[in-house]
């Protein structure tokens, strides 16, 4: 009977985290697509500071003891997350240069 629970349990929680993954996916594309191609250089840097949140959630997912699904996915999100944050500060450098005066 225990083992039952257990596997259902566990199946439960993987469901879960597949789940958010899923809602996470399905809300990012909807922000990144209403934002104005004018407003993405500034709030580039904005989302800079989340993207250091979200590298932080990954490395705690990543790092577990245990090997499963949400290791994988955890470091998949570091990688995007860290590829986002240098993206986000290359960009913004690049516009605060065009600002100098020569």
């Amino acid at each position: 009977m225990v083992e039952f629970i257990s596997t259902h349990l566990g199946t439960f929680v993987f469901l879960m985290h597949v789940y958010v993954f899923i809602l996470a996916i399905f809300v990012g594309f909807e922000l990144i697509t209403k934002v104005p191609p004018t407003l993405h250089t500034p709030l580039m840097s904005g989302s800079n500071a989340i993207s250091g949140i979200t590298i932080v959630g990954a490395l705690l997912s990543a790092g577990l003891k245990e090997f499963t699904i949400s290791t994988i996915f955890g470091l998949v999100a570091v990688i995007f997350a860290m590829i986002n944050v240098v993206g986000g500060f290359l960009v913004t450098d690049r516009m605060l240069k065009m600002f100098k005066k020569k």
